[in-house]
């Protein structure tokens, strides 16, 4: 038996692929598979069987499509008129079983994917999404649209994000929890409504964040939040006062993050619960 050099693009002979598709070197397609004529795909990726590239998508590196996943279908949103926007994806993604992911609403828009994050199973990502890298989306997620997820943040499964959302890098949702309001970076939340928890102390841990400076910037987070969060203190009226201090980045992250949440057109971000 003869093996095949890592180079060598694999299209299963069922796979419906449009000839005018970009497919790099080292790409597996598999069984049933459908590609548009407007996909390209980056090499090495590996995409399952029944799976559908629809619309402009564009996809980098090593990226893992497994099956049933649909990616680039029109916005579910009544606005659509039938613009030529995209879904754009980076490397080392893997997007498993029957996922879901709109292409934007206007023309010149996108839905971004960045680099190496995990959606699983059955999780749906709606038109005109952001996300950062590294980033963990659990079972069963629906995302609305324009939701913003930073970096290495953790979503927990079978929950919705309403439309609009930001959250922070480095935050975790807890399964089953109903977020409408923004999640601040490096937060813990909760509930049904969802509620702040606290700091999300093992991922900062993790992340190597808390041995950084021999732990300042993790110590100066933790004195920051407690500032933010004390008793019944109006969060502008502390971000005020917490800005008259140096911030290391973290603690900048977190300020800048929350100093946007309450301004002008957002949402604003979910209120402190019982520990």
């Amino acid at each position: 038996m003869t093996s095949r050099p890592a180079s060598e693009t694999r299209i299963h002979p069922t796979a419906v692929v449009d000839p005018s598709a970009q497919i790099d070197e080292g790409v597996e397609i598999g069984p049933y598979a459908v590609i548009g004529p407007e996909v390209s795909i980056g090499a090495g990726s590996r995409i399952g069987p029944h799976v559908v590239l629809d619309g402009r998508v564009q996809m980098g590196r090593r990226n893992r499509i497994f099956p049933g996943a649909c990616i680039g279908a029109e916005p579910q949103d009544l606005k659509y008129s039938g613009a030529p926007t995209e879904v754009v994806i980076g490397d080392d993604n893997a997007i498993r079983e029957c996922v879901t992911i709109n292409r934007a609403t206007h023309e010149g828009e996108q839905t971004r994917i960045g680099n190496g994050n995990l959606l699983m199973a059955y999780s749906h990502l709606g038109h005109n999404c952001l996300l950062g890298d590294r980033i963990v989306i659990a079972n069963g997620v629906a995302v609305a649209g324009h939701v913003v997820i930073g970096d290495r943040a953790v979503v927990g499964g079978v929950l919705g994000i309403h439309q609009f959302v930001h959250i922070g890098t480095m935050a975790m949702v807890g399964g089953m929890s109903r977020i409408d309001r923004d999640v601040p970076p490096y937060a813990i939340v909760e509930g049904h409504p969802g509620r702040l928890r606290g700091l999300n102390r093992i991922g900062i841990k993790r992340s190597g964040l808390a041995d950084l400076d021999g732990g300042v910037q993790a110590k100066q987070l933790q004195q920051v939040w407690a500032e933010l969060y004390r008793g019944e203190a109006v969060l502008a009226e502390a971000l005020q006062q917490v800005r008259q201090q140096q911030l290391h980045p973290p603690a900048e992250t977190l300020v800048s993050f929350l100093e946007a949440s309450i301004g002008p057109g957002r949402r604003g971000p979910l209120p402190a619960g019982r520990s």
